[in-house]
């Protein structure tokens, strides 16, 4: 029996039971990890082997302490973990070892999970690429020539090659949804608020980034979710749930709303499209009418809003890397641009970009009035050669920052809407892809109930590993 082919929540439930042990099943992590990581590169930080079948022995001996009890997990690199070395992807912080735990890794620790290592991700997470200084690029198991994405790319690429049974990841702007896509896996990101952060800097304004689970099955999904759900007190806006195992939804009945490439705003690479109208396909099937949306707000709009507050958030939050002559010379120049970009800001023209933002979530509660959800692709381009830093161009159509091509995923971030990364399949190129399923605000557990209804009748993860 592969440990590592079997789900996180069957495997807890096994380790529960006393099926198998913990040192079990972290030797077989560590044998897929030696074996596959050297070539994708998704793990970095990793702990001693010999430290690693030592904790997983005393948690065999130790009481159950949480549903994670036993499973060997990597932690994003953006966030930071107790005596494991953090580095954000930045040179600035190679050797860094934090003294504490940020609030998600003190969760899942709490809930039992061995942190074995950490999962690669872009400097500072910026950009769709997981590549840096520190620990290099990581590759997409489907074709090693080719990207995982980001930030979330370590903890894709990971649960794609079967080095992970479930993975943490976050998403500002689809960090953890366009990963998923392109390595063939899930990634939910929950409405805001319902996975609070630390409660450190700015609480109030930077609503526009979430902590998320990512798994091969929607079941697994929802396993981490509540273990990372819940309210911080000392951050404002947050919202309480738990989440059990997801019943899939009956689909007769509902309505799903298609938009497509927002009536052309959206450039898209041959195939992305048709790729993404087969997963409709399977709604149908199931009973749903999918209904062609025209674009419900400009996407103009959407995107003045977006840069504007991400830049301010960015500068903000970062401005002290760019204040120090010795940080800044080692910042990757996306980084700078966006801090530079947000030192420029006036106040009006950041009250104006939140006043974009308010008018289109009024607009999407009027959409789900109509429709149970929306569906968007989950990315513009298809998994491009590690070599590129970013795409500088789609169809012909120029990009005119480092993250013009992934616009698609801004109208769920800007407002904070649940979105499911759903795995669609595999082009004509051989390369995975994937659609964004999104619900109302608070809508986490009706969306993942569809995605269960989904999975269901797809189940591409399992049914098309790679063949590394």
């Amino acid at each position: 029996m592969d440990l590592t082919r079997i789900s996180a929540e069957t495997l807890a439930a096994m380790i529960a039971r006393r099926e198998v042990g913990c040192a079990e099943v972290m030797e077989a992590y560590s044998a897929k990890i030696n074996a596959a990581n050297p070539a994708v590169n998704a793990i970095v930080s990793l702990r001693d082997a010999d430290a690693l079948i030592a904790e997983a022995k005393a948690a065999d001996k130790a009481q159950q302490r949480g549903p994670l009890h036993g499973l060997p997990m990597a932690v994003k690199d953006l966030v930071a973990t107790k005596g494991l070395r953090t580095t954000y992807g930045s040179p600035v912080f190679s050797d860094y070892v934090p003294v504490n735990d940020d609030l998600l890794a003190a969760r899942m620790r709490a809930a039992g999970a061995i942190f074995i290592g950490k999962t690669n991700t872009p400097e500072w997470g910026h950009g769709s690429h997981s590549f840096n200084p520190v620990h290099g690029v990581t590759r997409n198991p489907y074709d090693l020539s080719r990207t995982a994405g980001g930030s979330s790319g370590g903890a894709a690429a990971g649960l794609a090659a079967r080095m992970l049974a479930v993975a943490d990841g976050s998403d500002m702007m689809g960090s953890l949804r366009n990963p998923a896509a392109f390595c063939n896996v899930y990634g939910f990101r929950p409405t805001w608020g319902l996975v609070p952060g630390d409660a450190v800097g700015d609480t109030f304004m930077a609503t526009l980034a979430t902590d998320g689970p990512m798994a091969r099955n929607i079941v697994d999904l929802a396993l981490l979710l509540d273990v990372l759900a819940g309210e911080n007190p000392s951050a404002p806006f947050g919202r309480s749930a738990h989440f059990a195992a997801p019943v899939p939804a009956d689909m007769r009945g509902k309505k799903i709303a298609w938009l497509g490439d927002w009536g052309g705003a959206y450039a898209m690479e041959p195939g992305i499209l048709a790729q993404a109208e087969t997963a409709l396909r399977v709604f149908e099937e199931l009973g749903a009418e999918v209904v062609p949306l025209a674009p419900p707000f400009p996407a103009e709009k959407l995107w003045q809003s977006w840069v504007t507050l991400r830049a301010m958030l960015n500068a903000g939050a970062k401005r002290g890397l760019y204040e120090n002559a010795a940080h800044r010379a080692q910042t990757k120049p996306e980084t700078l641009w966006e801090i530079e970009q947000g030192l420029t800001l006036t106040a009006a023209a950041v009250y104006d970009a939140s006043v974009i933002r308010s008018r289109w979530y009024a607009r999407a509660a009027g959409l789900f009035e109509q429709f149970d959800a929306l569906v968007l692709p989950a990315a513009q381009v298809w998994p491009f050669p590690v070599e590129w830093r970013w795409p500088q161009e789609i169809n012909g159509v120029a990009m005119d920052t480092y993250h013009r091509w992934m616009e698609v995923v801004v109208p769920a971030s800007l407002i904070g809407l649940p979105a499911l990364a759903l795995p669609a399949g595999f082009g004509a190129n051989g390369l995975p892809m994937g659609v964004q399923l999104i619900g109302r605000a608070g809508a986490d557990a009706a969306v993942l109930a569809m995605g269960q209804a989904y999975h269901m009748a797809t189940d591409w993860p399992e049914k098309h590993a790679p063949k590394l």
